[in-house]
């Protein structure tokens, strides 16, 4: 891999330059996509939910469908970037994600659930093939990058829980509110195109890693992602219920989504550059997981509704989660030798948070219907940011392997 002017991508045999800004530039286009379809769910899970006639329960397994399946596309997209290579794969990742919301236009609990299930893969591979291009093109601002393009997302996500309930309201229902989210995700792809066939195809020589199952960092790189992925899922499934329940309308409630992912911007940003710079990764882990754990404190045990409360809340839990996941991609760049050993630990500790923040939002969508209240569903998150808390430690500030 060269750097400088233009970076050669090792997945490809005599694969043509690209310029790292070019990547980026790429990158980001395609990141503004891996939330948007996900945010634009929960502000109309209520009104989902009335019109199909489906129980708490339903209405968040439509959610954890998708995120189930990203998990799926986590474990399998190491191999696929291997066998087509990572940036091609990666541009198809992002088209199986717009058919998911073709799909989901059709005002059925059926495609709702198919079209959720193909929006899901298609971000799990993204994800992972995403944190592989960032290795190969990007390595030496690993960092930075990774939280540019969790900010990409995180705007995706903004704009997306802001605008899902009027635009249900302007397109005549909440179906053809999350179809249109296909229409960025097909940009992004026209974009990405030209990047992929420049790279060239994959390189068969390549040494293949298969998921590290048996590796002592990538297996608590994963109990660390479990807890930051549940906790980003969770909160963005059942926020808007919480407030809702509370008397909130259905806009005002998106809104408050909204502005938990603005709060993500920064912290995504921010969190990993520092750590990158002053290789003080416990230290900035410990501080945003703490803000997330006093956000979700504060959420169950004074909601406050009727106050300014719930948008502090809100931000420092969008503090919390929003530098979770960028930290937990960062740790691993650092402590992998190239993309696609970086695809494969990325892949398991992305397949397995997903698993965790597929089933979390289920099972608080139950706990919602058996205890009839909240509070029982966001112990399941304090008990993620337990999980979370313990992989910092252990991770800690070990120097790049």
């Amino acid at each position: 891999m060269t750097t400088g002017s233009g970076t050669t991508s090792s997945s490809g045999a005599g694969a043509g330059t690209v310029r790292p800004a070019v990547v980026l530039l790429g990158l980001l286009a395609l990141a503004v996509n891996l939330r948007a379809a996900l945010a634009g769910y929960p502000p109309l899970l209520e009104t989902v939910r009335e019109d199909l006639g489906t129980s708490s329960g339903v209405a968040g397994f439509v959610q954890a469908s998708a995120v189930l399946m990203m998990a799926v596309g986590s474990f399998a997209g190491s191999a696929l970037g291997a066998r087509f290579g990572r940036e091609r794969a990666l541009g198809v990742s992002v088209v199986i994600l717009a058919l998911g919301s073709v799909v989901r236009g059709v005002p059925a609990l059926a495609s709702l659930i198919v079209g959720s299930l193909l929006v899901g893969l298609g971000i799990g591979l993204a994800g992972v093939l995403l944190a592989g291009v960032v290795k190969e093109h990007l390595a030496e601002r690993a960092g930075a990058v990774t939280g540019g393009y969790v900010v990409s997302m995180a705007i995706g996500a903004t704009v997306a829980s802001a605008v899902a309930v009027p635009l249900a309201a302007a397109l005549g229902g909440w179906s053809f509110s999350l179809a249109v989210w296909a229409v960025p995700a097909a940009l992004a792809v026209v974009i990405w195109v030209p990047v992929a066939r420049r790279v060239g195809a994959p390189d068969r020589t390549a040494v293949r890693h298969p998921l590290p199952w048996r590796h002592g960092f990538a297996r608590i790189a994963a109990c660390y992602q479990a807890g930051t992925s549940l906790l980003f899922y969770g909160w963005i499934t059942w926020l808007p219920p919480y407030y809702e329940s509370h008397g909130w309308s259905p806009q005002r409630a998106g809104l408050l989504l909204a502005v938990w992912s603005v709060a993500q911007i920064p912290a995504a940003l921010i969190a990993p550059t520092l750590a990158e710079r002053h290789r003080r990764w416990r230290f900035w882990a410990g501080l945003t997981l703490g803000c997330v754990a006093v956000g979700t404190l504060g959420v169950m045990l004074f909601p406050m509704p009727g106050t300014a409360v719930p948008w502090m809340w809100a931000v420092l839990l969008g503090i919390g989660v929003g530098a979770g996941f960028p930290l937990g991609l960062t740790v691993i760049a650092w402590r992998t030798p190239d993309g696609a050993a970086n695809a494969a630990t990325s892949g398991l500790a992305l397949g397995v948070g997903y698993i965790s923040a597929g089933l979390g939002p289920l099972l608080m969508g139950v706990l919602i219907d058996l205890t009839k209240g909240f509070p029982a569903a966001i112990a399941v998150l304090l008990a993620a940011a337990a999980l979370q808390a313990w992989a910092i430690w252990r991770i800690g500030d070990r120097p790049v392997a």
